[in-house]
Order: C-alpha cells, then structure tokens, then sequence
C-alpha cells in the first residue's frame, strides 16, 4: 500500500511531532516518520488514529488511482523558485462531515473578495485549538460572528473582527465555532 501520510501532514502545516501528540492514545514523532517512509508497516487501525490525529479521512492517506493528485513543480523559498529534490503532490481540499464553507463576498482584513474559506467546525471543549485562528460563530437570529479567536473564558468567546477598527466581540454559551483551515483564492 501507496501511502501519502507526509503529503497530507505538510500540505495542513503539521510537523511529526504535532502528529503524533494528536494521535489517540499519542506516540512519538519517530514513529510517525517511520510509517511515513514506510520502514514501518502501515496497519488500517495506524491509518485511521494518524486520519483522526490530522483531521482527514482516512482514504486521504491512501494513493488511489482514481484520484487526481497535483504534482509539485516547484517549491518557493527565500532564495526563488527551486525544484523539489523528490516527486512530491498537494493533497486537494476534501470535504469531512464536519466542514463548512464560507464565500468572501466583500474584501475584508486578509480576505479578498472572492476568497473560498473551509472551516472545520469545533465543539466548546475544543474551542481552544482555535485559539488565533480565524473562526465563525453562530449568533441569536440566523446570525453569525466572523473574526480572530483570540480568547476562550469559560462558556465565554473573545473574537477580533478582520475588519479594521472594528470592536473585539465577546460571546456567551456558543455552541460551536468553526476554525478556517483552508483558503481558495483565484488569481
């Protein structure tokens, strides 16, 4: 079996080591290098805790033939655009059960209009990993708050609206937030 496990972990920003703490029950970031390179075998109950740890299905670890992968051509660093010194491929957005979008419709902070946001939706003892992240949080009415979480206090959340000059909001018995994970811009 193919898999993509360090594809997936560097397209979502992830070292090895925050991998592995995320693990249920944790385990070290060598282990995780090693089922990566394949000097380990990649059992499915290893698949399932890394998918879980990562927030992905499973299936995104797996190279299947019938999905289309986007092949690197170039990595951009601080000395220009070089290419990569092995094959490597992006991992394209996939939808989980508990994702959400979001459509920029007015520029706004670093948004532009346009912008295409994915956001994984949070429960309130999860609200913490969100914490400088830009989040939505359902409002009273069908309304909702968009901004930077920049603190959780109890049944309590801080936000910092992207706009500038715009207030800090502060709301009570949220019942979950949803962090952006992902950004699509079209150039």
């Amino acid at each position: 079996m193919i898999t993509r496990i360090r594809d997936v972990r560097k397209s979502r920003g992830l070292t090895l080591a925050d991998v592995a703490a995320a693990c249920v029950p944790p385990t070290t970031a060598q282990t995780i290098g090693r089922l990566e390179t394949g000097m380990r075998t990649v059992s499915i109950d290893w698949l399932e805790r890394i998918a879980a740890a990562m927030a992905v299905p499973a299936s995104a670890l797996v190279a299947m033939p019938d999905r289309a992968d986007v092949p690197v051509a170039a990595l951009i660093g601080l000395n220009g655009a070089d290419a990569p010194e092995r094959p490597r491929s992006l991992v394209p957005p996939s939808p989980h059960g508990d994702m959400i979008g979001l459509v920029v419709e007015a520029a706004q902070g670093d948004y532009r209009h346009g912008d295409e946001l994915w956001a994984q939706r949070l429960q309130p003892p999860h609200f913490g990993r969100a914490i400088n992240r830009d989040v939505l949080a359902p409002r009273p009415a069908g309304r909702f708050a968009f901004g930077r979480l920049i603190a959780v206090d109890g049944a309590r959340i801080h936000l910092l609206p992207t706009t500038a000059g715009a207030r800090q909001q502060v709301l009570a018995d949220v019942p979950w937030i949803a962090m952006v994970t992902s950004l699509i811009r079209r150039v």
